[in-house]
């Protein structure tokens, strides 16, 4: 049976739960470096009222297991997915809080079932994502959840392996 997860929208009460999973060290290995809580406070908090991005706390059996956040690419930031040209494209980023959880389908399954909603809006087209090319784990995870490879890109992170879905191959 496949896990049901419930996304709540992340708030600023969120926030040093947030700073102590992005310091674990399998979130911290993919995840910038480590974060102390002002610059958490000062970067996710000023991200909470942006009409460009939306961040969630993956919730299973009502316990925050995760979190993922999405984004409309065109125009999202000056320096990132400049060539983008479909309105309807939308980025996620992700990661599971618990490093007891990997390895068990919960992260294919989380963004499985975070993508599908995605996809509810009719004005979403495509959804991508950008892990690091030497996290394999990410990438079975994306390609398990239905995301294809499309090529390895320089971003302003560094190099990432662009995957996608689209509407039309999600099932």
């Amino acid at each position: 049976m496949t896990p049901a997860f419930v996304f709540r929208p992340l708030t600023r009460a969120d926030l040093p739960l947030l700073c102590e999973w992005l310091n674990r060290p399998h979130v911290a290995e993919w995840w910038d470096d480590q974060r102390d809580l002002e610059s958490v406070l000062r970067t996710f908090g000023a991200d909470l009222d942006s009409p460009v991005i939306a961040m969630f706390i993956a919730c299973l059996d009502q316990k925050p297991t995760g979190y993922i956040q999405v984004y409309r690419v065109m125009g999202a930031d000056p320096e990132w997915w400049t060539e983008e040209t479909d309105p309807g494209a939308r980025g996620i980023d992700q990661f599971l809080a618990n490093a007891e959880q990997l390895g068990q389908g919960l992260g294919s399954s989380m963004v499985r079932q975070f993508v599908a909603g995605l996809f509810a809006d009719p004005e979403v087209t495509q959804v991508q994502t950008d892990p690091s090319p030497k996290n394999a784990r990410a990438i079975r995870a994306y390609e398990k959840a239905g995301f294809r490879r499309e090529a390895e890109v320089i971003t302003p992170d560094g190099p990432a392996l662009l995957m996608r879905v689209r509407r039309a191959e999600f099932r």
